[in-house]
Formats: structure tokens, sequence, C-alpha cells
């Protein structure tokens, strides 16, 4: 393919093994940043996310109390994500009933993956079916839990859609991945061991692809009280890592999602790679602690060097490592302690080890804060530099910051230019002892090879959505992307086109602009008044009736995959409590409370379990979900599925 001879050729002489696995995708939530990018500003300007707790999480004013104590919590701040109600439900053939009692975490979790599956370039009907992977680090069931403590009446069989080895689960099924699908829970440890085991998948050959997750959000101040009484939680909603006065950590929501394949196969297939991963290991501490929860020096030496060993890399080469970084009083003497021993060795004076956490930004994302601190670090191996980590005004004592070779950057800083692609390590510690650390390299891109058509070529933009109102949507995005001062400007049109028709998943709604230049396609998509727009070749016609383009054709060589504007999601509120009265919402609600079995359209009420008794309980229901009277006798002749549909959608109708 498109430079890919060569890129594999140079690879090999720099000595990265078949064993590397490429970072191929990334995409995040996180607060302060909806996306990787948002993330690299926030960094860059040194700036903290952390905020108010907001009153639809819990009552903080009734909890706070800044000292240990029993029932309070010791931190008013934390760290938040906006829109965490917000979901696509039509996207995921959802209807609003089943958004509404769905966990947000696995809400998020969908168009997270889906999201890091577009920045990666992998059409998702083209791995359908395959023995792609998912591991997901999460630690939490908040929503299944509030749920269950309303009492027994409030308890459904819908809740069996919230335990938490459905977050994986929901994710395979919706994409057709047939691989692992796992849950890890090693505490604030368990996003990077989801890392450790999505390479360890596709080193052995087991999966072709692998999506690593990590899920926090918290709607409950259960853990927080827990903490707090510990001692754990800062009490001024800051992370000062390495401080003297570091008193805990400001916990924070995260959802992150990274796409790994084996490093031969992303170069064959000719993905865009963000960073390569030289190795990881996992480690508990073992009895080199006087207890479970107390860290140990020993337990994270041990796992430092045996990720270095798996990395086939000198530790002295690391140039940044993204600490566990949590602002323990604890924690932090020992991580830098076993940073600074493990690094230092034969270390030249002048290449101090950069070290950093992403927690003093936007706060500990716990089963998440591994795969922020990740993507993190390849931001920093990207744009070759490291920004401040903040909060750290007086070192702490017991580091021995004269005799550690270790920088902590209170000002961004470039990466040491040492004639190779630079190296990062990512830290990891749970209260479950169970260390990690992942070895990454900076990867350098071959030059892009000139376009292989003149000057002047028109192509086919062939853009799709899921509706009509995300399809203008995208289009506006595109147009804006192709204009003037757009990051499109800075790719060939070739490119642009290749990536949008071949590895972008085709919808329904469609529509395709030809242009010799950024500025025609940005004037004919500014221009389209409607879906579909003014057909200019015979492959744009037939992409817009649905119809199948050989673009291999159309294009010749293959081109160059270049990034792409996201799906434009069209997302509604769904949150337990708030109704919302769509066309299938009352069809949805009875067929999830009352069939015992599975059905189609064709199924009859009665074969699925909906008796006399059950219809005289709907019809009440129904009366105060639609807010109008509604006749027995009417929902008494309906026989099948399908005209339950048919007559549920006639009485909303009504209702309006």
């Amino acid at each position: 393919m498109y430079e890919t001879e060569f890129s594999m050729t140079r690879y090999r002489k720099s000595g990265v093994d078949a064993r590397s696995v490429a970072v191929i995708g990334m995409a995040c939530r996180l607060p302060g940043a909806s996306g990787p990018s948002d993330l690299w500003d926030l960094l860059k300007a040194g700036s903290s996310s952390l905020s108010e707790t907001p009153a639809d999480r819990f009552d903080v004013d009734a909890l706070h109390f800044p000292e240990p104590r029993r029932g309070r919590i010791a931190g008013r701040r934390a760290g938040y994500i906006d829109g965490v109600a917000d979901f696509d439900a039509d996207f995921f053939h959802m209807s609003a009933t089943e958004a509404t009692e769905l966990d947000p975490q696995q809400r998020l979790l969908l168009m997270t993956a889906w999201e890091a599956l577009e920045d990666a370039g992998q059409r998702t009907d083209l791995l359908a079916g395959s023995r792609s992977a998912v591991f997901v680090g999460n630690t939490r069931a908040d929503s299944l839990e509030a749920a269950l403590r309303q009492g027994p009446e409030s308890v459904t069989a819908a809740q069996l859609h919230n335990f938490r080895s459905l977050l994986p689960a929901r994710v395979s099924h919706f994409f057709d991945f047939r691989g692992p699908s796992i849950v890890v829970d090693t505490a604030c440890s368990s996003s990077l061991v989801a890392v450790h085991q999505a390479v360890q998948s596709l080193r052995s050959g087991e999966s072709p692809l692998a999506l690593a997750a990590g899920v926090n959000i918290a709607l409950r101040p259960d853990e927080s009280l827990v903490l707090s009484h510990a001692g754990a939680m800062s009490s001024d909603g800051r992370c000062k890592f390495g401080d003297a006065d570091a008193d805990g950590y400001a916990p924070s929501d995260a959802v992150a999602v990274v796409v790994l394949k084996r490093l031969t196969d992303a170069l064959s297939d000719g993905d865009r790679i963000h960073a390569v991963i030289r190795g990881s290991a996992i480690g508990n501490d073992g009895r080199t602690s006087d207890t479970v929860l107390n860290p140990s020096l020993q337990g994270q030496l041990d796992v430092l060097r045996w990720a270095y060993e798996d990395a086939g890399l000198d530790p002295s080469d690391v140039d940044y490592v993204e600490a566990h970084g949590a602002g323990s009083p604890a924690l932090d003497p020992l991580e830098l302690s076993a940073l600074g021993e493990v690094m230092g060795a034969g270390r030249p004076v002048d290449r101090p080890l950069l070290v950093g956490s992403v927690k003093t930004n936007i706060g500990h994302a716990e089963a998440g804060g591994g795969l922020a601190g990740l993507i993190k670090a390849v931001l920093c191996l990207k744009h070759g530099e490291v920004p401040a980590s903040l909060n750290l005004q007086t070192p702490h004592p017991r580091v021995d910051w004269g005799g550690l070779p270790l920088v902590v950057p209170d000002k961004v800083q470039p990466l040491p230019d040492c004639g190779r692609p630079a190296v990062a390590g990512v830290s990891g510690q749970g209260s479950s002892s169970l260390n990690a650390h992942v070895v990454l390299s900076q990867f350098e891109p071959a030059a892009p090879l000139a376009d292989p058509a003149p000057d002047g070529t028109p192509y086919v933009l062939a853009l799709s959505a899921h509706s009509t109102a995300a399809l203008q949507d995208l289009a506006r995005s595109y147009a804006e992307y192709l204009g003037p001062g757009g990051a499109g400007q800075g790719y060939a049109l070739r490119d642009i086109c290749f990536s949008a028709a071949t590895r972008r998943r085709h919808h329904d709604h469609r529509i395709a602009v030809v242009g010799s230049s950024h500025g025609e396609l940005a004037a004919a998509l500014a221009g389209t008044a409607a879906v579909g727009g003014r057909p200019l070749s015979a492959a744009a016609d037939r992409f817009c009736r649905g119809e199948e383009v050989d673009w291999t054709a159309l294009f010749g060589e293959a081109g160059r995959y270049v990034p792409l504007p996201a799906y434009p999601w069209q997302t509604k509120r769904y949150w337990p409590g708030e109704t919302h009265e769509d066309e299938s919402d009352l069809a949805a609600w009875v067929l999830r409370e009352h069939a015992r079995t599975s059905f189609d359209d064709d199924s009859t009420l009665t074969e699925i379990g909906i008796d006399s008794l059950a219809k005289l309980r709907i019809v009440v229901e129904l009366g105060r979900r639609s807010h109008r009277e509604v006749d027995p006798e009417g929902f008494g002749r309906l026989r099948t599925v399908g005209e339950l549909r048919q007559w549920t959608r006639a009485l909303l109708a009504a209702a309006r």
C-alpha cells in the first residue's frame, strides 16, 4: 500500500520487533476535554478543570467537612465531564425507555468507542464478525446500585442490562466483535491493566484488533465517604503530586478508549499510528508491604524492571514518565523513589527524567485514570513536549530530589533530542496492590509521498450519516474543515476524499460532491440546501442511491489515511424520572416490562406473556405515560407486537 513498504523497512531497522503494538485510535471524555485535542489544549495552558460538585450528583453542602470524619466528604471539588445524561439513542437503535434505563457509563462508552474507531479509520462494518477484543477497566455500578436501593418493588428485569459485565459486552454486541470482552477491576490501575491484557491478546494472535477502555462515572457519594474517612481525599480538591502538602486526591469522571493493532499489521494496512507500545508489565505487591492496602516500594521496582525487560529497552533511555501521581502523601515518595532508582541507573547527568501527572489537571479518574494518563503520554510523544505538572510548590521532603535524576516540569518542556524515537512510560497503582506500567515510543511517520495525480484533478467526497439532521451537521463540519483556516487545508485533497470513502462507515443518508480543490468542495458543501445535492458524477450518483462503489477503481493507488471530522452525534437527555415520549417509547416500555420471551412484529402478545391481567395493568400505566384516557377495549383487541407498536404510535399522535 501507499508508503507502507518504506515504513516497514525503516521500523525494522529501528529495532521495533513483531511484538510491538500500535496505538491507531484515541477518544476520550474527560473533565474539561471532549477529546484528545481538547485535552492537549488544557495541558498546554496549564489549566485545571476541577469544579464544584453539581447538585445532580449529590448534595455536597450536606456532606462536606474538610477533615476526616465519618459520614462526611473532605473535598467539595472534583472533576466532572459535561453531558453525562446525553446520548444518541437513535444511532444505537434504542428507544427512549431503553436509553433512560441504561447506565450512563455504557452509553458514553458506546459513543466514545465509535469515536476511537473513527479516529483509527476502522470501518465497523468490515470489523463485524471478527475476533476483535474489548477490555474495559471499571470499578463502579452506581446506576445499578442506585436503582436497587429504591426498594424491592423498583427492581425489574431491565436492571440486568446494567451489570458491570455488560460494559464490554454492550460494545462487542453493537459492533459484532467476537473476541474477548472483559471487565478489568484492579481499582485505580484497572484501565492500564486493560491495555496490558489487550497487548497480550494481540501478541498471541488471539485478536486482530483490540479496544482498551477505562470508564468511571461517579453518581453516588459512597466511595468518597469511605476514602474521606480514610484520609485519602484532598481537602481543597487539588491533586498535589510530589508536594509536601499533598493530602490525597480529587476524584474525577473519565471515559477513554484506545484502539490497538499489531504494529506490523498497522503498517501493512496503512493505518495512522499515534504511538507504539513497546512493552508492559503488571504485578502485585504480594507481602512486600505490611498490609494489602499499603503501597510497596519493592512492588513498584519489580514492575518497572519487568516492563522495560518486556520492551527490550534500557530504563535509562526513558525520556518521560506519566506517573500514577495521585497526590498521596504515602504513595508519591515511593513512586518517585522507584522511578529514580530504575530509570536513574546509567542515566546521563544532563538528561534527567521528566515526570508528571495528568491528575493535577483533571483529577484522579480512578479506574479510568491510567488511560487518561496514557492518552496524555501519547500526546506528549506526538507533540515532542511535556506540559507542566500543577500544584508542586514545596517538594516532598521524603524524596531525595538532590540524589535522584528527576524533574517535575513547572512549564512546558521539550522532549530531549537523542537521535532516536522518544520513550515514555505510564504507571498505575491500585488499592488492590496491583501495579501496572506501559512503555511507549514515538512513531515517526514516513514523509508523505507526492500526490500521484496532477493538480486540478477532481475527486468525489462521499459523506453519510444515520439521519438527515446528522448529515447536515456533518456537511457543515466538512465545509469548515476544508475551508480557509480549516484543519483539512494541511492534507492533500486526494487523501481526504480517499479517507472519507474508504475509512468511514457508510450510512443510509448520503451526500456526494465533486471538486478539484479544497475550496471547491467546501463551497459545494456549504451551498447544499438539501440532502443528496446535485450529483456531479456517476460514482457520486451511485453512492447517493445507496449502491456499492468500487473506490479502488475510482482512486487507483491507495491514499494516505488522514484525520477527518468526527461523527456529529444527535444527542438528547436521558435520565431516570424524566419522561421521553417518542413514537416507539410506549411500545418499548410495554415489551420490556412484560414480554417474557423473544419476539418479532408477528409474535402474538399472548405468546410473549402479556395476558388479560397484564393488559389491565398496562392500560393504567399507558394512561399515566400518555396523559390521556386509554380505551381498555381497544387495547384488548390488539393481537400482535406489530399491532401494539401501531396502536401506541396512534395514541401518542392523538395526545399531541
